[in-house]
């Protein structure tokens, strides 16, 4: 019986020793879900920028017409711990300059938690929260 115990474990820490990698080795990859966001902008003045498109990242694909730029814009943000998401806090004092009537949201998951974010230029703090996430979001300025 004491036999049978010592072998069993002897082949149970063999094959788990076959599932972690030897020190020094490279660690195994993270399974993540790519990016996935849907991106509707409307009134920038521009029929060509106006519409619905689809962004994936991780690789980059879908039918944003600059999908490469705008996955390495938002990798670029996530890296400096940015959340290209987040609504100018309420208390934010904010010039009262209007950048037009357009307006945008994005729905989807990124970094894999859900996306539901609404833009606008209504003010120098959407103005540059815009602009912040260019070219996820077109550059409205002629």
């Amino acid at each position: 019986m004491l036999r049978h115990l010592v072998l069993t474990a002897t082949a149970s820490l063999a094959v788990l020793g076959a599932a972690i990698p030897a020190a020094g080795a490279a660690p195994l990859p993270l399974l993540t879900a790519p990016d996935q966001l849907t991106v509707i902008v409307s009134e920038t003045g521009n029929t060509r920028t106006d519409g619905r498109y689809e962004l994936e990242c991780g690789p980059a694909g879908g039918t944003h017409p600059s999908a490469q730029a705008a996955c390495d814009r938002l990798d670029q943000l996530g890296r400096e711990g940015q959340d290209p998401f987040a609504p100018v806090p309420a208390d934010q004092m904010c010039t009262e300059q209007m950048g037009g009537p357009a307006t945008a949201r994005i729905t989807g998951t990124w970094q894999g938690r859900s996306v539901d974010a609404t833009f606008s230029r209504a003010n120098g703090c959407e103005i540059s929260r815009w602009q912040t996430m260019e070219p996820v979001l077109p550059n409205t300025r002629s």
